[in-house]
């Protein structure tokens, strides 16, 4: 009888011992994701940025990312990491696929949505198929990105702009409905960032506001051609 019973105490042990190993790696899941390699960039000069292959295993769960999702519109001004910036604008119209296929969806997949990022030290396009962001006009004109104050202090604004003429193949979109088309698409794109910037400890806010005909004119983008869709704030 003793036997039994010491028996059955060694059992009920071992099972309430294997629980708790089990349970562990749960509670490890749950801690906060420390970003790596966040040294600010140095962006003394004005050329074209190669940016780095994102780290597709950092990061929080989703559900976790969802649930820190936020909007900020008080920045520090000091550069973004070249690992910021690089996953930031891959999750904002990067390629993850085959087929020219990105990290957003787009109507019948034609990918109107042109990404700027407004730096320090000048305006970049995003090109996707290189990663790179390539200069296009030099000097700060952060200013033009928004109409708050924040705008002008913060390390990155992207600037959504619509190339309408993307809209003028085979199965040509009424004229009508291509803002609507357009701003789905960028929407994406912005929700896209904000999730990153939640799982990373970042600051963004989605802004509907910019100078829009002077950042045109600026990049020296045709009015009937191109159109301001959205811009983001980005930064620490």
């Amino acid at each position: 009888m003793k036997k039994l019973v010491l028996l059955s105490t060694l059992s009920i042990m071992f099972i309430f011992v294997a629980c708790q190993q089990k349970a562990q790696p749960v509670e490890e899941k749950q801690k906060d994701y420390v970003p790596q390699n966040t040294t600010p960039m140095e962006i003394n000069s004005f050329e074209t940025i190669q940016l780095q292959t994102p780290d597709y295993e950092s990061g929080d769960a989703l559900l976790a990312v969802a649930k820190k999702r936020k909007s900020d519109r008080e920045f520090e001004n000091r550069n973004l990491s070249l690992k910021h910036l690089s996953e930031i604008l891959w999750m904002a119209n990067g390629i993850n696929r085959g087929d020219d296929k990105r990290t957003v969806p787009s109507a019948m997949a034609l990918y109107p949505i042109q990404t700027y990022a407004v730096l320090a030290n000048g305006i970049y396009l995003y090109d996707p198929a290189a990663h790179s962001l390539v200069p296009v006009k030099e000097g700060d004109h952060r200013e033009l990105a928004g109409l708050q104050p924040f705008v002008q202090t913060a390390p990155l604004n992207l600037v959504f702009i619509a190339d309408y003429s993307r809209y003028d193949g085979d199965r040509k979109i009424p004229e009508n409905k291509r803002l609507y088309l357009a701003a789905l698409d960028a929407g994406h794109s912005t929700q896209n960032v904000y999730m990153y910037c939640a799982s990373e400890g970042l600051k963004a806010v989605v802004r509907a506001g910019a100078q829009e005909e002077a950042l045109l004119d600026l990049l020296g983008l045709d009015k009937n051609q191109y159109q301001f869709v959205v811009a983001q704030t980005v930064g620490y």
